[in-house]
């Protein structure tokens, strides 16, 4: 009898067993395994192994937690950490401003694929080099601004340009290529002044603001602001000039300007 009963309990008992041990296993299986995330670490610095307190460096921060991004604008003006390159921008941005940080060089890549740029300001910084597409491929751009920096020659402009500033560099006409300007319909103020210009380049129709004093400009032509040959033509669109601080005795140039509303401005000898 002890046997039946142990016979019983071991067929009825056996399979129940085995069962629950099987959906045990199933269920351990379909547990989702902890993904192990290595988060960056944004407060050490490349040299914290050897200087675990170092503050970290500008282009290891995110953009907008170094920078203030508002409403497609991104505002990274004389930031600290010093900000030695251009950061990764929002691809929404339309407005960048990045004055007065050490910035010393753009790329191709720092404004690739930002089409909705229309305004740069990178005045103030120690920029001596432009690769020469960096700019070129950005269709609305419409305002430039390189002022106080450290180039000797310029990259190529977009076509949209309406407001071009260079001013306070180390310009030179053997690296500013003479029809550098002459292509951009929309240019309406150009500062060229406190350069190392020797020439003017060619200016298109579309000035009405020309900036080009304090350089070393010593002479100019009949065609340089208008056409010699067409004593009827005039620049309608052209509101002020200004060469002074040049070697340039204007009374030297009395056809020069015949073209002009208004003579350039300034203290000339």
């Amino acid at each position: 009898m002890m046997h039946l009963r142990t016979l019983i309990f071991t067929s009825v008992m056996l399979p129940w067993i085995l069962t629950s041990a099987a959906k045990d296993e199933y269920m351990e299986v379909r547990k989702p395994k902890k993904d192990i995330v290595a988060l960056p670490d944004y407060g050490m610095s490349q040299d914290s192994d050897t200087d675990p307190g170092a503050a970290p460096r500008a282009n290891e921060l995110p953009t907008c937690l170094l920078c203030v991004c508002l409403s497609g604008s991104v505002y990274c003006e004389d930031v600290s950490p010093e900000m030695s390159a251009v950061p990764a921008l929002p691809k929404e941005t339309a407005y960048f401003y990045a004055r007065f940080n050490k910035i010393t060089k753009i790329s191709n890549r720092d404004f690739s694929d930002m089409a909705t740029l229309r305004r740069i300001d990178l005045s103030g910084n120690l920029i001596s080099e432009i690769d020469d597409g960096a700019f070129s491929k950005l269709p609305n751009l419409e305002e430039l601004a390189l002022a106080e920096n450290k180039l000797t020659k310029l990259p190529m402009l977009p076509t949209k340009l309406v407001v071009f500033n260079a001013n306070n560099n180390m310009l030179k006409t053997q690296h500013v290529k003479a029809t550098a300007f002459k292509k951009l319909a929309r240019l309406a103020y150009l500062y060229l002044d406190n350069n190392e210009l020797t020439a003017v380049p060619q200016l298109p129709e579309s000035l009405h603001v020309v900036h080009l004093h304090n350089n070393k400009i010593s002479t100019i032509t009949d065609e340089t602001f208008c056409q010699g040959n067409n004593s009827r033509y005039i620049r309608p669109n052209m509101d002020e000039v200004r060469l002074d601080g040049n070697p340039l005795m204007l009374s030297n140039h009395p056809n020069s300007f015949i073209c002009l509303q208004s003579l350039p401005i300034g203290r000339y000898n």
